[in-house]
């Protein structure tokens, strides 16, 4: 395994991208066309994600459930709005074995209806709200154009739904799930991150309104990470779900849904990676530390095993017939924050050799010293990834006063513009004909100081344009 065999990022950041999914054995291609396989160190990171994720829904009482892969056509049309979203991206089934089906049904993209068809069965009190469900699931979506992670038509995911009583129970649902998915990205994925209220252009087809994570990747490039949907009464009136309230009279539930999927580990590659290969912070990286033997230390591997375990490190021995030079290439490659040299030489002057993953900076300490040094040290890698892509991020963002500065940034700089904006969907899509960037998301927190640079007219919020994947 040779770094050589990775582009460079900075000459092709695609072709690095996908050097680094292949050579980091994260996926393999298959011959199911616009479909991946998920290597066993691609899942093991999706799982590190599940693990975190499914705790934090249900210390929020959230419970998984199994709604059905298929989805009959009439069942889709149910929500006009919603189905026009997906219509383009909808895989149909057919035939069932070798009679034609008399109604063809869809791979699901996304679950609202099934969710609806059961809620109409099983609500019919206030007593029974609020229904807070979650699913882990595969979704079907026809991509012409995929890439591993970022864009594939079987896609790993999760999907939240709930139902509520209240308009305000439902949108504080909404919030409450946006900002885990927030504290998620930036905690343990050391990802930092854009959020805010998508455009009624950019919302998900069907919701009243849509919050969105943005995260900008090396390049620029912004990568939607997730999202948390408010849809209001529609979904639940076009179904007919009602429910009695406190005061014996019917009403009608207020519903929201959210998601994110294994795109989170395509951005987690764009965002820390290097040339040398994958880099993980170390909250999400499923081994911790990769140990090498070298020469005859079996009593101090056992040992330093022992200790590991104990303090719950995860880790893996590298006891390949491999020289250590390889090992060391293949560490860097497949992204272990510390590799751990444990070398019969240094340990007969009671040393060993830790290298970080981030820096590639060695730091030698006595053997007894090594667990101390390996804690201290995974904190010293999640602090400095979160800080290092802060600090890249911030500076790819820019603030244009009038529409020539934001199409002179817009063709000369990657990253995201900040503008004020009427709020007119024109405007909008004026910049994205123009200039190929869409809107992110509204800016809550800042105060409009001058009128939208595209038609001149009064500003009433400030937004962000990208590029994105």
């Amino acid at each position: 395994m040779e770094v050589k065999e990775i582009t460079n990022r900075d000459v092709d950041f695609a072709k690095w991208y996908t050097d680094v999914c292949k050579k980091a054995d994260l996926v393999d291609y298959s011959g199911v066309k616009g479909s991946m396989i998920i290597r066993p160190l691609g899942y093991a990171i999706w799982e590190e994600m599940v693990k975190v994720l499914d705790k934090k829904f249900k210390e929020t009482n959230h419970e998984n459930i199994q709604m059905p892969m298929f989805i009959p056509e009439s069942l889709l049309n149910v929500e006009k709005d919603h189905v026009a979203g997906f219509a383009p991206e909808v895989a149909w089934v057919t035939q069932g074995g070798k009679e034609k089906l008399e109604e063809r049904m869809c791979i699901r993209p996304t679950s609202e209806t099934l969710f609806c068809e059961h809620y109409k069965k099983i609500i019919k009190s206030y007593r029974d709200l609020p229904l807070l469900y979650n699913q882990w699931c595969t979704i079907v979506r026809w991509e012409k154009t995929t890439r591993p992670f970022l864009r594939s038509r079987e896609i790993l995911w999760q999907e939240g739904h709930t139902m509520h009583a209240s308009a305000e129970e439902a949108m504080a649902e909404t919030l409450r799930m946006f900002n885990i998915y927030k504290e998620f990205q930036e905690e343990y994925l050391a990802m930092p991150v854009i959020t805010g209220e998508k455009t009624n252009k950019e919302k998900f087809a069907g919701a009243k309104k849509t919050y969105t994570i943005e995260a900008m990747m090396y390049d620029g490039y912004a990568l939607q990470n997730g999202t948390s949907h408010y849809f209001g009464q529609d979904f639940a009136k076009a179904f007919g779900i009602e429910f009695v309230d406190k005061d014996n009279k019917l009403r009608t539930p207020y519903q929201t849904s959210w998601g994110v999927s294994t795109r989170m580990i395509g951005g987690l590659i764009m965002t820390h990676s290097d040339n040398n290969g994958l880099v993980l912070p170390p909250k999400i990286a499923p081994w911790k530390v990769i140990i090498i033997p070298i020469g005859d230390v079996d009593d101090k591997l056992k040992e330093l095993e022992k200790n590991l375990k104990e303090k719950g490190i995860t880790y893996k021995v590298d006891n390949s017939n491999k020289t250590p030079g390889f090992k060391f290439a293949a560490a860097e490659v497949k992204g272990y924050p510390i590799r751990l040299e444990l070398g019969q030489r240094d340990l007969e002057k009671g040393l060993v050799t830790l290298v970080r993953r981030d820096t590639l900076e060695k730091i030698t300490v006595a053997f007894e010293d090594a667990l101390l040094e390996i804690t201290k040290t995974l904190d010293a890698i999640q602090h400095n990834l979160y800080e290092k892509a802060k600090e890249r991020r911030d500076k790819m963002i820019y603030e244009a006063h009038d529409y020539e500065e934001f199409k002179k940034i817009a063709s000369t700089k990657s990253g995201f513009i900040k503008i004020n904006w009427c709020g007119d969907e024109a405007c909008e899509n004026q910049i994205k004909e123009e200039t190929g960037l869409k809107s992110r998301c509204l800016i809550a927190d800042e105060k409009v100081d001058g009128k939208c640079p595209v038609c001149g007219k009064e500003a009433i919020t400030k937004i962000y344009f990208g590029r994105q994947y």
